[in-house]
């Protein structure tokens, strides 16, 4: 049995050492909010943060996380009060909805190290995170909100 800090709750698996996180999350600890795209680390629909980085479960193998602190979609907050979870509604920014937790994980990454970030900022924190409906404008717009709505004091 192996113990992973997931949302700031020690959980159990017994999943083999060299699973990919991604499918530890899914299969083992009921996550689905983390998906599953390309699993070569390219779309970024996978991604969660491991102690704060954006990170590509699909990749990463579950020995290699550790006792490191493991954030899925479902750990961002609970009540979708999260800035980027906030501006991603009122912009309404999904359009199929498939990558959206990998770029709300994405986005949130880049506000916690950058909360004032420039659109060459954004594009090259999300440039490896694919969005097949091309909501590339509404993403950027959503993360300047984001922003905003961190200065105003709504950030968690």
């Amino acid at each position: 049995m192996l113990t992973l800090n997931v949302n700031s709750q020690s959980l159990t698996t017994d999943a083999s050492p060299d699973t990919p996180l991604l499918w530890v999350l899914r299969d083992h600890l009921g996550l689905t909010g983390t998906k599953f795209g390309c699993g070569k680390s390219l779309c970024g629909a996978c991604t969660v943060h491991i102690d704060g980085v954006a990170t590509r479960s699909c990749v990463t193998k579950l020995e290699d996380v550790g006792t490191r602190k493991v954030t899925t979609i479902e750990g961002l907050s609970s009540d979708r009060s999260h800035a980027v979870q906030r501006a991603w509604i009122e912009l309404d920014v999904p359009q199929c909805g498939y990558c959206q937790s990998g770029q709300i994980m994405s986005a949130s990454a880049l506000l916690a190290n950058n909360p004032a970030p420039t659109d060459a900022d954004i594009d090259h924190a999300m440039s490896g995170n694919i969005c097949r409906c091309g909501t590339y404008p509404r993403i950027r717009k959503a993360i300047h909100r984001a922003a905003e709505l961190g200065r105003e004091g709504g950030a968690k």
